[in-house]
């Protein structure tokens, strides 16, 4: 199984997790002398089940990983790993912009005028750079994901 299907199958097994969650929790009570829907005792077996299944799943991904090449002086999770700190840059720095932004409707002239603090243009330009980068390291990943054999 190839790195990309593995991280598909991790995102089915927490939706079905989130899923079964759910279930579990709109049937641990009803109405005296009614009978739930499901056994949520019946779900919680499910719900173990697949956590199980997760956690080896996830053991397996992380050890590719791990011991895959990234390029001469990253492994793929130290890419990951940057790739998750420009998102945090990014991230930070588009609403830094958006929160500069200055809209505002005045209707009397006694009224507080607010101004940004920051150059709205240059963050969103700083922002935009890091959000190319992003795109960018997050194409080779991918690319990377689809060749990579899953370690047992």
């Amino acid at each position: 199984m190839k790195l990309a299907e593995a991280l598909t199958h991790r995102a089915d097994c927490q939706r079905k997790l989130a899923q079964l969650k759910d279930r579990m929790i709109r049937n641990a009570k009803v109405q005296e002398g009614e009978q739930p829907a499901e056994d949520p005792f019946e779900l919680l077996g499910s719900y173990q089940g697949k956590v199980e299944e997760f956690e080896q799943l996830v053991m397996r991904i992380n050890r590719t990983n791990s011991d895959t090449a990234f390029d001469e002086q990253l492994s793929l999770a130290d890419a990951l790993t940057r790739r998750d700190a420009l998102a945090l840059q990014r991230d930070v720095l588009f609403e830094l912009a958006k929160a500069a932004t200055v809209t505002q409707d005045r209707h009397r002239a006694s009224e507080i005028v607010f101004r940004g603090a920051v150059s709205v243009r240059e963050t969103q330009q700083q922002a935009d750079q890091l959000a190319k980068a992003y795109r960018e390291l997050d194409l080779e990943i991918q690319q990377l994901n689809w060749t990579t054999e899953l370690l047992d």
